[in-house]
């Protein structure tokens, strides 16, 4: 996953050059053909639309000292090019300028978006934050960081990740996922981002989250043991106990599933394969199932559930499990 992390910086970068160079007063007409080319990728069309918006509100950037300070250390630095005062010295220049400028984006857009972590499939993934705090990753999991001087904010950009957090008083560590956001200092959470919103399990320490609740801003205080799940799908959210071990059990590898909807179950199992199980009779969906699952091992649940609800596999293909009724 590292050569990701390369690749999503890389495109950011070549992104931000192109915009100062597309920026200038004079670009050449093999530059646009060039640009046009770079841009079919859909990756580097999604980065230079960021970074367009991203100059949009650059209004805003003037009183984040953090950006402030890097584009000022990146178009302070001297120039490796010499003297400039030679024929075409004025087009070289030119050029100086706008390479310059670009890194200035480069390192602005780099402290503004944050650092981009992610998973696949199957996958998971600990990342060592550079003040100590520790995020894990579950499978097809996102997460943007940026630590700055005055907060250290992390987007949950998809999936799932557990918090273990460094205390540092003076700079809070916010969590923030669809319109729902955690504040901690230092304690262990877990954070998952579903269709339904987000859902806030504590097992160390005391967290703040603030969401909505039936249309309206709200706001929960959690202690350990308990979790809170938010967003505008959810009626009324309510804080409430559960154990915290069983919700995060991901973290060691396993999933444990104590009184758990046999739909809930076959959701959880089918985010660590790309193999899917698919429960063909809906009046199953309630049944409780208590087990505990290695992640990823899909034929030993599918073998369970089978063997303890009296099922039966309907069809087996590379893509797709099918459970119903044995009788």
């Amino acid at each position: 996953m590292a050569e990701n992390a390369l690749v999503d910086k890389r495109v950011r970068d070549e992104a931000a050059q192109w915009y100062a160079k597309l920026n200038n007063t004079m670009v050449s007409t093999d530059a646009l053909r060039d640009f046009r080319a770079w841009r079919k990728d859909p990756a580097c069309d999604e980065a230079y639309l960021e970074i367009e918006a991203f100059w949009g509100r650059v209004g805003k950037l003037e009183q984040d000292q953090d950006i402030r300070r890097a584009a000022d250390e990146a178009l302070a630095r001297p120039s490796k090019g010499g003297s400039l005062a030679r024929p075409g010295g004025r087009a070289l220049a030119g050029a100086v300028l706008v390479a310059g400028i670009g890194v200035a984006l480069a390192f602005g857009w780099q402290a503004y978006s944050g650092t981009s972590y992610r998973t696949e499939v199957g996958e998971q993934r600990l990342v060592r934050l550079e003040d100590g705090s520790r995020v894990r990753l579950d499978t097809d999991s996102q997460v943007r960081v940026r630590l700055g001087s005055s907060e250290r904010a992390i987007e949950l950009v998809s999936g799932q990740a557990f918090f273990e957090v460094a205390h540092d008083a003076a700079r809070p560590f916010v969590v923030r996922a669809d319109g729902a956001s955690v504040t901690a200092l230092g304690t262990r959470f877990d954070v998952s981002r579903t269709a339904l919103g987000v859902e806030v399990t504590l097992v160390e320490g005391k967290v703040r989250v603030d969401g909505e609740a039936a249309g309206a801003p709200a706001s929960w205080t959690l202690t350990p043991g308990q979790q809170v799940a938010t967003g505008p799908a959810r009626a009324e959210p309510k804080v409430r106990t559960v154990d915290a071990a069983a919700a995060t059990s991901w973290t060691t590898g396993r999933l444990v599933f104590r009184g758990a909807p046999l739909a809930a179950a076959i959701a959880e199992v089918n985010r660590y394969s790309p193999r899917k199980i698919v429960l063909e009779d809906p009046k199953l969906a309630a049944t409780p199932v208590t087990g505990v699952f290695d992640s990823g091992d899909t034929d030993a649940f599918v073998t369970a559930v089978s063997d303890v609800y009296d099922l039966r596999v309907d069809a087996v293909g590379e893509r797709e499990i099918r459970l119903k009724p044995a009788a």
